[in-house]
């Protein structure tokens, strides 16, 4: 391989995809190099990779739900879901490393932390949970601020589903008509096909995100204990009070109700009650 790799030539599978400057972009910083640094800096990059392709089709999602087009939303949630987990199971790969080898480099990292990737917070953003105290967090990064102020303000997921839901002629002005057209829906599946799929999967983007904020508080436990985190937090104690954030609360809020099932002459039916 010559130094002008690529260069004029045909192309190629390295050239489109620009493998030659990927692999360059693991840059290690301890001395003498850790084995397992390479492998925390490739899992992280990859699911910085993952989180454009998620904010890709979330975008996609928020233009299909203005349009109407549930149909095409629910498609692109698909992705949105297939993606996130991979991100689940990915993150059991650091634990591959013995808590020895992640200490050989974390002091390193000060004071860096997972709280800070941008690409995270623009996906709470744009699902629905914002908190104007993270963004300002951010104020130093200009690129970041920007790019997060810009999610701050625009709509997100959640207020494209229930603007999408009034359009349909349901009442979503307080929490209490939001959580009733939930039930509504989740009562007549076949009559709602379609925005029983989109609550649906809905839902599963907000489970699945809290499964990975799950698995990354037990994972962060088994390497680190109860250590500080390297950006100043306190760790695992931070980590377990973002477990409850949820992005469509509303959503989950309708299946606190109980359900009951009456056989009529049609076949089942649902009757709610509420549990207050």
């Amino acid at each position: 391989m010559t130094q002008n790799y690529g260069g004029n030539a045909p192309l190629s599978y390295n050239k489109y995809l620009k493998v030659h400057e990927l692999i360059k972009l693991q840059e290690t910083l301890s001395e003498p190099t850790s084995h397992d640094e390479l492998l925390f800096i490739v899992i992280h990059q990859t699911y910085e990779l993952w989180f454009k392709q998620i904010l890709h089709e979330v975008d996609a999602v928020l233009g299909w739900l203005d349009e109407g087009r549930i149909f095409r939303a629910n498609h692109s949630l698909r992705g949105v879901i297939s993606i996130e987990k991979i991100l689940v199971k990915q993150i059991h790969i650091l634990e591959s490393m013995a808590p020895i080898g992640f200490l050989e480099f974390r002091d390193r990292l000060n004071p860096a932390s997972g709280f800070q990737s941008m690409q995270f917070r623009e996906l709470e953003f744009s699902s629905g949970a914002k908190d104007e105290k993270i963004l300002e967090t951010f104020r130093h990064d200009e690129m970041a601020y920007e790019r997060l102020t810009k999610r701050f303000n625009a709509p997100s997921v959640a207020d494209a589903f229930w603007s999408l839901l009034e359009r349909n002629g349901f009442a979503v002005a307080t929490d209490e008509e939001r959580v009733a057209a939930i039930v509504e829906i989740l009562t007549h599946p076949e009559k709602y096909a379609e925005l029983y799929l989109l609550q649906d999967l809905l839902i599963e983007h907000d489970e699945l995100i809290a499964s990975w904020r799950y698995d990354h508080v037990l994972m962060v436990e088994r390497m680190l204990g109860m250590k500080r985190g390297t950006g100043g937090s306190d760790g695992v104690g931070y980590l377990r009070t973002t477990l409850s954030k949820k992005f469509f609360p509303e959503l989950w809020e309708a299946r606190s109700s109980s359900m009951r099932f009456r056989r009529g002459r049609s076949g089942l039916s649902f009757r709610w009650s509420w549990i207050r």
